[in-house]
């Protein structure tokens, strides 16, 4: 019978780790494991090999020396400077504390530091590491493997795959060069590179031992999981660094660790770099991510769920309901369909999908292949934005809203981690006689519904402003989390 314990996942940031605690499975014999059981190791036959101590002597094994070469300059140090509140991150009513007679002077602030690893893509300085290593920070300093020291400014940052792109000043700077995740298999040998504990960089080696792992540590629904599991040594500090292949490509960008200690335990995570490639590219090109849908709501098969449903084997993913008009539906796929391959590319799992998904962008056409009662079928998807539709999304500067009387701007990755919301417009200030002003809705009032209508842009706020005439309802957040609805007669 299995049991409950107690396991941990650790963002591998060092002096500043965040540890997630999760329930582990334990067999009777006290192994844990993660998502899949496995069976106690038997005794093998050891060989050995006799030690040679001649120069120069051929390497009995995986030579990784090319690969290290071509990779740790371009692996580099992060610093993160943040500014921390002296007390509670605000009282319980927030932006209306004036009203009840509370202190609203500033709060003190000091400096804390945490570090990681970051991976040079580009010769003029564009650097990728963890969301998490650098969101939020107020300083960021880079330093190279030959000790050279700069500041870096951050270009974009994506909380759904936590990744960042940041960028130094630099010219002919090393880098590395991508690989292709969806040709990585397992068991093939894999070095990981990054800057534990605050050393320069350092180089460990292991093999790939899954792929698509959903590890559930970035806590969103909308969040892209499909980690390459490997066993190469990783521990604090090493977020942010560079996982490649034994030709020295880069094959991943490491994240996290499964461990009950905080340091390394057998479990390392990296995210693909396909998807890395297609976040950094949006950042660079559009400030924004731009996320694409299928327009699926799906189910995994089990092999209870096969016997019901009569599936004669337990591949591809079940499509348990469509998204009204979205691009699975109006491609002709139904309700029942079970998914068996994207692109030529075999998903079983959500992970699967996710990531073939997470590769594109909407206006993208997308071949899917479905079994329909068991008989085959092929259908090509447009996919769509979170709106619906396949416009670019690009960051947005503040903007003016008359009829709000205020100005408003797209909120961040901070406010969205904090607050656990993914849309939303943040007032920077009310201007002038408008709703805001006179429903006594103040700066720094999060307005993430209006009418029922979901707000995350100046479009789609215009378009629900105008929806009725009668009177108008404000749903939203203020920063300290109190969630508000106001109706107000136009």
């Amino acid at each position: 019978m299995k049991r409950a314990g107690i396991f941990f996942i650790a963002f591998i940031f060092g002096g500043l780790s965040v540890f997630i605690v999760f329930a582990a499975l334990t067999d009777r014999t006290g192994n844990q494991f993660i998502e899949s059981s496995f069976q106690p190791t038997q005794s093998l036959p050891v060989r050995v090999h006799q030690a040679s101590y001649t120069t120069g002597a051929p390497i009995d094994g995986p030579d990784f020396t090319t690969a290290a070469e071509r990779t740790i300059h371009a692996v580099v140090h992060i610093r993160s400077q943040f500014l921390h509140k002296s007390n509670v991150y605000d009282d319980f009513f927030g932006a209306l504390r004036e009203y009840f007679g509370y202190d609203t002077r500033p709060q003190q602030q000091y400096p804390i530091s945490g570090f990681g690893s970051g991976v040079i893509i580009s010769a003029d300085g564009y650097i990728v590491t963890n969301n998490h290593v650098v969101q939020g920070a107020e300083l960021i300093e880079v330093t190279l493997n030959d000790k050279r020291t700069m500041k870096a400014e951050i270009i974009g940052t994506d909380p759904t795959t936590d990744l960042a792109l940041i960028k130094v000043e630099g010219e002919e700077l090393p880098h590395v060069t991508y690989g292709n995740s969806d040709h990585v298999k397992i068991g093939e040998w894999v070095l990981a590179v990054g800057n534990p504990f605050n050393l320069t960089s350092t180089v460990t080696a292991g093999i790939v031992s899954a792929k698509a792992r959903n590890i559930n540590i970035l806590g969103n629904q909308s969040s892209i999981e499909s980690f390459i599991q490997f066993d190469a040594a990783v521990n604090r500090g090493n977020s942010g660094g560079a996982l490649v292949n034994t030709d020295g490509e880069l094959i991943g960008i490491n994240a996290a660790i499964a461990s009950n200690t905080g340091s390394f335990a057998g479990y390392s995570f990296a995210i693909p770099v396909n998807i890395v490639k297609k976040v950094v590219e949006d950042l660079r090109l559009y400030g924004e991510i731009q996320r694409a849908y299928l327009g699926v709501i799906i189910r995994e098969i089990d092999d209870d769920f096969a016997r019901e449903q009569g599936f004669d084997n337990l591949k591809g993913i079940y499509i348990d309901a469509l998204s009204e008009n979205g691009g699975a539906e109006k491609s002709g796929i139904e309700k029942g369909d079970v998914i068996t391959h994207v692109d030529g590319i075999e998903v079983n799992t959500l992970s699967q999908l996710l990531e073939v998904i997470g590769q594109h962008r909407p206006g993208d056409m997308v071949k899917v292949d479905v079994k329909r009662d068991n008989h085959p079928g092929n259908y090509s998807v447009e996919l769509k934005n979170v709106d619906g539709t396949t416009s670019i999304v690009r960051k947005e500067e503040k903007f003016y809203n008359e009829m709000l009387g205020a100005t408003l701007q797209k909120i961040g990755d901070e406010d969205k981690r904090m607050l656990m919301i993914n849309n939303g417009l943040k007032v920077s200030s009310v201007e002038s006689e408008g709703i805001l002003q006179r429903g006594g809705i103040r700066q720094g009032f999060i307005i993430t519904g209006i009418n029922d209508s979901r707000i995350s842009s100046k479009d789609n706020l215009s378009r629900a402003l105008t929806l009725n005439d009668k009177y108008i309802k404000i749903q939203g957040i203020y920063p300290n989390g109190m969630r508000v609805t106001y109706e107000l007669g136009l």
